[in-house]
């Protein structure tokens, strides 16, 4: 069989977090009655004239400087005109050509997985207006819920020739521009709600041909694995499509979750299929420099920058830093205990280790869990004092996850405060080796293996408080004696 190359080309829509829609004041929320969030502007009506929404505008305006986008300083917006029951006008509100939209000409290094940055070069990134949303009705036929309709909706196009060439790049592109939208507060990214949509555009070529093949667009992907395992088997289905003789059809595809593969939907237009003009009811957007400007020095620290700081000035591993800032919340959680005086690896451990393991058996997020940066800076300076070793801290921060009690309040009341007193822990000593002649003979025959099995009877002896280094060296001394 020949050799072949995948090209994915990424559009990804994000509902932006505004609290009305793109051309009216209807309000944006997810789910609720259908049709109740509708207006006539929304809905098309005669006579309606529409009015941008501003904060949509800003919310483009800073992915696009994010993005690492040329500006338009002079936008229109445009008509894409097709029919289908979803689209209450008989057109989408939306931009066109190449350096019309809001951004363009940018790019995105994504962070792979062993390591390496690979450059996604972006397109545009331009504004438009969402569609309603079919509804398949138990009993049979279809129903539209326009109050998706309006709601301002921002898509970024990767640039042409594509950049991605495989599932895994196609994976990490969109959790990357996922995590930078988040940052920004401009999506809230919530795929399972369709806040978020990716639509990989995919075609094969033999490794000999210099032209690209017919590609296809697939949809209804709503998660970073159902992208992964799309494109993969798009470029399979492709390959043993060319493969069989037979010509890949340009056309948009669904993807089934359930049997894990695509299915025709309908024939995909081509561009001047949709006969783009400029909106004559919208008037051109105009920008000042000192604007952009602005906007540009008010982006917050995103990702990458993080990332690349907790590595240089906190000390932190590629690996350690990457957990930490794969959430927004996760990030100022980290940095609001770091402010406070904890220890950035110490903070880093408890976070990345019993923390988000009490987190993920529960079910909680960072923003829900009764654990706040008090809890773990009073934590530390308890087993910095030597007031608890490192096993009563994991039992009393379980504790303390469920209780919300601070873990000094806990051992104060318990009294599971570490043992340092010599002369305690030597009592114990004496007390397991006492118990446990056979061992003690088999130590001084030259097994000097079974020391560890009496450091843990004499860790058991005192519940697991006497401090484990004084243990160790109390065992050691009484057996060489």
């Amino acid at each position: 069989m020949a050799s072949y190359l995948a090209s994915v080309g990424m559009e990804v829509h994000a509902e932006l977090s505004t609290n009305s829609k793109m051309f009216c004041r209807c309000p944006v929320a997810f789910g609720g009655e259908p049709n109740t969030r509708v207006c006539p502007i929304c809905l098309g009506l005669p006579g309606t004239l529409p009015k941008p929404n501003k904060a949509a505008v800003i919310a483009v305006l800073r992915t696009a400087l994010a993005l690492n986008c040329k500006i338009a300083m002079h936008s229109i917006f445009h008509r894409k005109n097709y029919f289908y029951p979803d689209l209450p006008k008989g057109y989408q509100v939306s931009q066109y050509e190449e350096t019309n939209p809001i951004g363009y000409h940018g790019y995105l290094d994504v962070p792979m997985q062993d390591g390496t940055l690979h450059r996604v070069r972006i397109r545009r990134v331009h504004l438009e207006e969402d569609t309603g949303k079919l509804i398949h009705l138990p009993g049979g036929g279809s129903g539209v819920d326009y109050n998706r309709a309006g709601v301002p909706l921002m898509e970024v196009v990767t640039d042409f020739p594509p950049d991605i060439t495989n599932p895994e790049q196609a994976k990490e592109y969109l959790a990357t521009l996922r995590q930078i939208l988040i940052y920004l507060g401009v999506c809230d990214g919530k795929m399972e709600e369709g806040s978020l949509r990716c639509e990989p555009n995919i075609s094969v070529r033999k490794e000999t041909d210099e032209k690209l093949g017919n590609k296809t667009e697939l949809k209804n992907l709503n998660s970073f694995k159902s992208v992964s395992l799309g494109v993969a088997f798009e470029v399979r289905r492709q390959i043993a499509t060319i493969e069989a003789g037979e010509r890949v059809v340009q056309e948009t595809r669904g993807w089934n979750e359930a049997k894990e593969a695509s299915y025709s939907m309908r024939i995909k237009e081509a561009e001047n299929d949709y006969r783009y003009f400029p909106d004559p009811d919208l008037v051109p957007m105009e920008f000042e420099e000192a604007f952009i400007e602005e906007l540009r020095a008010s982006l917050p620290e995103l990702p990458h920058v993080k990332r690349e700081r907790y590595q240089s000035s906190l000390g932190l591993s590629p690996y350690d830093a990457g957990v930490l800032t794969s959430e927004k919340e996760l990030a100022a959680y980290f940095e609001e205990t770091v402010a406070m005086g904890g220890d950035p690896k110490l903070v880093c451990n408890w976070m990345t280790g019993e923390l988000a393991k009490l987190l993920n058996e529960s079910g909680q997020s960072i923003t829900e869990t009764k654990i706040r940066p008090s809890h773990i800076l009073d934590l530390l300076k308890l087993l910095s004092s030597g007031s608890i070793n490192g096993k009563t801290a994991k039992s009393v921060f379980a504790e303390s996850f469920q209780s919300g009690r601070l873990p000094s309040d806990l051992v104060a009341e318990s009294g599971a405060t570490q043992i340092s007193d010599s002369g305690a822990i030597d009592a114990a000593v004496q007390k397991v080796l006492g118990a446990h002649p056979d061992i003690v003979a088999k130590y001084k025959s030259g097994q000097t293996n079974v020391i560890g099995f009496l450091v843990g009877q004499v860790m058991k002896e005192t519940q697991g408080r006497a401090n484990p280094p004084m243990v160790q060296q109390a065992v050691k001394s009484a057996l060489e004696t």
